[in-house]
């Protein structure tokens, strides 16, 4: 009864959603008041509807319930329950589901913390919401139920994928996910600003705090993946440039550059169409990842669905999103005023300039990603593009961005005079250099690839530093600044794990038998023993190693290889000794004829300081929200 429960749940919200999307649309329209004072109501109770339904497929997992199909291919009794409970969200229905929930949990928040923004704005920004529901829920309902009956019941389910057996399912897709959907709201305040023909401050100044909480999510739903691909797949890579990896990241880099665009317009009045367009594309290239992930089109460890019908409908709705945006945009845009007039040597072009590299990033990734694909349905043939290609295309794009964050703050909105600002930071210059000299070389060799980035992170770090002392002089900073600073540090801190990684890491494929030692990046490693340690529901070979520095024991390892009861796929868990400077990352391959072991052993200095980064960077996306200005009220402007 309670999947019908859900399934009616469902099907009230999409009767709710064509509500919440037309009435206060044209209500908006044509100045009746009386719908569009429905839009808040309408939101809060598809969130309520969308919550039912989400918890009674939770309880359909938690009960396992083997008459729901979805339950069925997802579940097994034997999963423990924190499994049985991501599970919900590990394959294609739920994960959609989750998807519409929190799109529905987006637009309830617009609903509740924006009492005091202008009514005809709020409703349009809701029905534009409202409209986005409405073509998911028909996804859902006609091509992807996950209350479907399963008739006669399974005795017991396929389980979960053995991949997915790991708290970072539990995590890592909610929160990316947020920052997907998140993207949504400043798609939508960009809607609403076109339809009612006012690209002004005051829509960049509502939207910037939700544009910035989407990007904190979607930044640590990026960084959660690459650390849990880094210790679950046993590879030791916390980036694989896979498709789907890079459908979460291309709207993350346009997601940066809208967040600075929203700066400008909100600040100095400039870059309205310009920010408007970043806007729609960051929430398109989201429904893209969604259209990658879920239509079969693609080979992945992240791919949900192989049904094409499924894609055609995904491909349809992206299509009237997308088409209908831009075609508005084309109407409404060129009407709008170009905003203050600035110089080349501008906050402003520096702004610019950093937005222009960063789409490009994000348009090179993008070709990467998508053009096998395309050759593929041109019949064509079949190739591949990988590391090489986006390492080579993509490196070169994002140094002058680093360059460029460590000048943009010291300069000033409208004109700057260049030959001050260069003045000012001849020290961070000096840094930069020394360290890009000095690291290399006690690290064990210098490259010109590590001493670049050396060069751009401490240029950052040091150009950063200064600022803050000046401020500091100046006055007490914002917590706005102090938000930009710290991202910019994370961005900086990140690229030194991604340089000392890349140019200094150590791995060792070897084979080892009980006593056996092997030495990587100054440590010794001897295996002790091998035997079976049984699990909830599999059968694991775990290892016991003694990690030594000068043979001194500093810690005990026990990689796995297990044997899933629902799989015939054996999967291997890592074994991490973490720390400040440096993994240490062993990991236990196939048993070999002679009793021995295939073990692959890793010294990765710095590694955890790409996480680390990212933490900062969401850090200062949560300094930056919380700043006095956003939590003041804002005086509603007449329509």
């Amino acid at each position: 009864m309670i999947p019908e429960f859900g399934q009616y749940a469902l099907i009230l919200a999409l009767c709710v959603a064509v509500i919440q999307a037309v009435l206060p649309l044209v209500g908006a329209h044509q100045g009746r008041r009386e719908w569009l004072i429905l839009a808040r109501p309408a939101a809060q109770t598809v969130f309520i509807l969308l919550g039912i339904a989400f918890i009674s497929l939770s309880w359909s997992f938690y009960t396992n319930d083997f008459s729901v199909l979805y339950v069925a291919q997802n579940s097994n009794s034997q999963l423990p329950v924190m499994y049985r409970f991501s599970a919900v969200w590990g394959g294609h229905e739920g994960s959609l589901l989750l998807w519409i929930f929190l799109l529905s949990t987006w637009t309830f928040l617009v609903a509740q913390l924006s009492k005091s923004l202008d009514e005809f704005m709020v409703a349009r920004v809701i029905g534009v919401l409202g409209l986005v529901i409405t073509g998911l829920l028909l996804f859902t309902l006609f091509t992807s139920n996950p209350f479907d009956r399963l008739f006669p019941a399974a005795q017991d389910g396929r389980s979960l994928n053995p991949l997915l057996q790991d708290p970072g399912l539990i995590f890592h897709p909610p929160m990316l996910y947020m920052g997907y959907v998140g993207f949504s709201v400043a798609f939508a305040f960009a809607i609403a600003s076109l339809l009612s023909g006012r690209l002004d401050a005051a829509w960049a100044r509502w939207s910037r705090p939700w544009t910035t909480a989407a990007w904190i999510f979607l930044t640590l739903g990026i960084a959660l993946g690459s650390w849990w691909a880094y210790y679950e797949l046993g590879w030791g890579g916390w980036w694989f440039w896979d498709p789907v990896e890079n459908a979460s990241f291309i709207p993350w880099l346009v997601g940066t550059a809208l967040l600075h665009s929203l700066a400008v317009t909100e600040k100095r009045g400039g870059f309205k169409s310009w920010t408007v367009l970043l806007a729609i594309t960051a929430f398109s290239l989201s429904l893209l990842g969604t259209f990658l992930v879920r239509s079969g089109v693609l080979t992945s460890v992240h791919a949900f669905a192989t049904d094409p019908s499924r894609g055609i409908f995904i491909l349809i709705f992206l299509s009237l999103v997308v088409g209908s945006s831009l075609a508005l945009y084309a109407w409404r845009a060129p009407k709008s005023t170009m905003g203050g007039k600035f110089s080349l040597t501008s906050r402003e072009t520096f702004i610019l300039l950093g937005n222009v590299f960063l789409v490009a990033s994000a348009a090179s990734v993008l070709l990467g990603t998508l053009y096998p694909l395309l050759i593929d349905a041109l019949n064509l043939g079949k190739i591949s593009v990988g590391p090489p290609y986006f390492n080579s295309v993509f490196v070169p794009l994002t140094a002058p961005l680093l360059v460029l964050m460590g000048i943009g703050p010291w300069t000033n909105w409208k004109n700057t005079n260049l030959v001050v600002v260069i003045k000012r930071l001849w020290l961070a210059g000096l840094v930069a250099i020394l360290a890009a000299i000095i690291i290399p070389m006690v690290m064990g060799g210098f490259t010109w690839l590590t001493g670049l980035g050396f060069l751009l992170a401490f240029w950052v770090i040091a150009s950063g530093c200064m600022q803050i002392v000046r401020q500091a002089k100046l006055g007490k900073p914002t917590r706005s600044f102090m938000g930009m600073q710290v991202a910019h540090l994370g961005m900086a801190v990140f690229v030194i794990g991604v340089t000392m990684v890349g140019g200094y890491e150590q791995e060792k494929d070897v084979r080892m038998a009980i006593g056996d030692t092997v030495e990587v990046g100054g440590y010794q490693i001897q295996m002790k023993s091998v035997g079976p340690v049984p699990g909830p529901n599999y059968l694991a070979m775990r290892g016991t190693f003694s990690l030594m520095r000068d043979g001194k024991v500093e810690a005990t390892l026990f990689p796995e290889k297990r044997n899933y009861f629902s799989s015939t796929m054996p999967m291997t868990e890592a074994a991490i000794d973490i720390g400040l400077t440096r993994d240490i990352y062993v990991s236990l391959g196939e048993e070999l004829e002679d009793k021995s072991w295939a073990v692959r052993v890793y010294y990765k200095p710095f590694v955890d300081w790409i996480w680390g980064g990212c933490l900062l960077m969401a850090l200062g996306g949560i300094l930056a929200i919380s700043d006095r200005r956003y939590r003041m009220k804002l005086k509603k402007v007449p329509v």
